[in-house]
């Protein structure tokens, strides 16, 4: 288990009507949606991290059968938040393929879906640790990390203290105790001056934030924003428990 920051306030928040909760990240304001988007009203950006397109696919190919269901399941829920936001610019933010055969694996109709989130918009792919050649047939600009109102838009947290850096890769989660069980939910995780966004594919899993993978990348107890099916919850550090 991770460490306890040093002890700070937890950085404000306000509900939204969208079930979501708003926040600042260095300055710029967030919304963090129940879907595990992120997004970013000042520039019309939707932001998703860790799709893992075709993660199903992988996990057959070597003999471990999963409902080969797991990217049309992901592409329903972007498009829902698409049609929900008309963003201008849509950002993946790496990990959008499961490996570097997975664009080549993708059904022909799942693959004209994700061109089609191009048509009206910029679409950006940063590139993440397993699609670091993806995509290759596909429309969109390719980028280490963009800079979108004042925060840095990357795939893999860098170490120590980032203010403005906005990651994903970790794919952060917390398990809460209450009322005689213990619930984990997939999580936003934020201190304010950086955030780490939740997996938002259908088969990717997760990492509890009291992990030591979290240690050292946040000045104050962050706050958690778990994903509720219509509501995004805050949760402080004390309520947290360890798997």
């Amino acid at each position: 288990m991770s460490a306890e920051p040093a002890r700070s306030p937890l950085p404000p928040f306000a509900g939204s009507d969208c079930g979501g909760l708003t926040v600042e990240v260095h300055g710029a304001e967030a919304l963090l949606r129940c879907s595990g988007a992120m997004w970013l009203p000042a520039s019309r950006t939707l932001a998703v991290a860790d799709l893992h397109f075709e993660k199903g696919s992988a996990y057959a190919a070597r003999g471990q059968m999963l409902p080969p269901y797991d990217t049309r399941e992901t592409l329903n829920r972007l498009e829902a938040e698409v049609a929900a936001l008309a963003p201008a610019v849509l950002v993946f933010m790496g990990d959008t393929f499961h490996d570097s055969r997975a664009e080549s694996r993708i059904a022909t109709d799942d693959l004209a879906r994700v061109a089609a989130l191009a048509s009206g918009r910029t679409l950006v792919w940063v590139i993440g640790n397993h699609d670091e050649h993806a995509p290759l047939d596909l429309p969109g600009d390719k980028v280490d990390d963009l800079a979108v109102d004042g925060l840095t838009l990357r795939h893999e947290p860098q170490p120590g203290l980032q203010p403005g850096e906005a990651a994903g890769h970790l794919h952060p989660c917390v398990k809460v105790a209450g009322r005689g069980r213990a619930v984990r939910r997939r999580a936003f995780v934020t201190d304010g001056l950086r955030v780490i966004l939740p997996a938002f594919g259908a088969y990717a899993g997760g990492l509890n934030i009291m992990d030591k993978a979290f240690a050292g990348l946040f000045c104050a107890p962050p706050l958690s924003a778990a994903l509720g099916a219509n509501k995004v919850h805050a949760i402080g550090w004390r309520s947290l428990r360890p798997d």
